[in-house]
């Protein structure tokens, strides 16, 4: 089985001998240290009027975002998850979550309406 099949993106089969298949990165992005990160945290509206608190701009390794994402949930109290990028909390807990992020030493700022 060829190892490099398995990590091509968007393309199942080209008729073009000279076609360049896109292939996932193999090293995952170095985390920025914390003063290097520029976050951005935003409000979002759920169907049946529920706030959501997204935080993104978190450049890094899943890992890393992960622990953030539990450290922030946890500090808020609510529930959330990290998905593709960002962070997602329950709730408007917009100037909280700023709090947060500046007082362990994270870049972060309001954005969004």
């Amino acid at each position: 089985m060829n190892s490099k099949k398995n990590k091509r993106v968007d393309v199942v089969y080209s008729t073009n001998p000279n076609y360049k298949y896109t292939e996932e990165s193999e090293g995952a992005t170095e985390t920025l240290n914390k003063q290097a990160q520029n976050l951005k945290v935003y409000l979002d509206r759920l169907g049946g009027g529920k706030l959501l608190s997204r935080v993104a701009g978190f450049v890094g390794k899943t890992e890393d975002l992960e622990a953030l994402a539990k450290l922030l949930k946890q500090k808020c109290g609510v529930g959330g998850n990290a998905k593709e990028g960002q962070i997602l909390i329950q709730g408007d807990k917009r100037d909280k979550l700023i709090e947060i992020l500046l007082k362990e030493g994270y870049k972060a700022k309001k954005a969004g309406g």
